[in-house]
């Protein structure tokens, strides 16, 4: 006897608007994303493409400038002005450290320490953000004046003899000195060090430390074994922020320092508006950044912080 079989009914045919909600979907984020890549295409991608080609030029200002692939331009730049490099390395590296130091036991402060004062003491970290960078810097050409009390204290504690034995200030004014450099960038970037700081700081879980006493740590060793290495990512994340723009600063060095303290910036500034060599103020501008680039990311790897590779 034989069974007959009925054949399963076919599938309908898949509508195509069924699929456009879950299309949809998957383009919302790159349609988020499409303003800030127009953003840097056209304020960072185009301004970078027109300063290269302008590195490799050739010309005057009155005759014009073509590229002709002057590749030397960046060998003569470089081998001219590689003391201010230096110099710019020196003194962004000095006030960053300067800003760890500083920093890190005000961040410590205002994380554990700090209670209801908290707020209070964010508000004056952050203040200094409401007046322009100018003005502050101007603020220190006051306050080191040769008349001032700084300088005249300074000289009173005999401490501007040995500054000046270390070559870092000159007979017993601190204005157009290294020392006066540098104490405008660390006052500058010091907001950019604090903050990262104490985001990292705050992170940390209390009962870490209240374990760490628990096993009879001393407070040092709780901080050498604990509370330093969870920081790490707000130590390397302000050393960052705060050593990349000092060593393209120039405001610092232009009011506070003199002619032997002149910094890549300032090179670069004079070349783009005084002397008018467009190739080589480009060329200087592109060695500067990727000398920051290859020491930002060799001390990154050094580092260890897996928030930031």
């Amino acid at each position: 006897m034989k069974t007959s079989t009925t054949p399963a009914p076919a599938a309908p045919p898949s509508d195509p608007t069924e699929h456009r909600p879950a299309l949809r979907k998957r383009l919302v984020p790159y349609w988020l994303l499409l303003p800030g890549i127009l953003w840097l295409l056209v304020f960072f991608v185009a301004p970078l493409v027109y300063q290269a080609s302008t590195s490799l030029q050739t010309g005057s200002l009155e005759e014009g400038f073509t590229v002709t692939w002057h590749w030397s331009t960046y060998s003569d730049a470089l081998t001219e002005y590689y003391p201010q490099f230096l110099i710019s390395v020196l003194y962004a590296a000095t006030a960053t450290a300067l800003c760890l130091l500083l920093g890190y036991p005000l961040a410590y402060l205002i994380a554990f320490k700090a209670g209801r004062w908290r707020n209070l003491l964010m508000i004056l970290v952050i203040a200094p953000f409401f007046t322009s960078f100018l003005i502050r810097t101007l603020a220190w050409k006051t306050i080191l004046s040769d008349s001032g009390s700084v300088v005249s204290t300074l000289n009173s504690l005999g401490i501007l003899d040995v500054t000046s034995a270390l070559g870092i200030t000159e007979g017993e004014r601190v204005l157009a000195t290294p020392l006066a450099v540098v104490c405008g960038l660390t006052y500058n970037f010091l907001p950019f060090m604090i903050l990262p700081l104490y985001t990292s700081l705050e992170r940390i879980d209390g009962r870490l430390h209240e374990a760490a006493r628990d096993l009879y740590a001393r407070p040092f060793t709780t901080f050498r074994k604990v509370t330093f290495p969870l920081s790490m990512p707000g130590v390397v994340a302000g050393t960052l922020l705060t050593f990349i723009p000092a060593t393209g600063d120039y405001i610092n060095a232009e009011l506070l320092g003199s002619t032997d303290q002149k910094m890549v910036g300032n090179v670069i500034q004079s070349q783009f508006l005084r002397v008018l060599d467009y190739p080589t103020a480009a060329a200087l501008s592109f060695i500067l950044m990727a000398a920051i680039l290859a020491m930002v990311t060799m001390y990154i790897r050094k580092s260890g912080t897996e928030d930031l590779v």
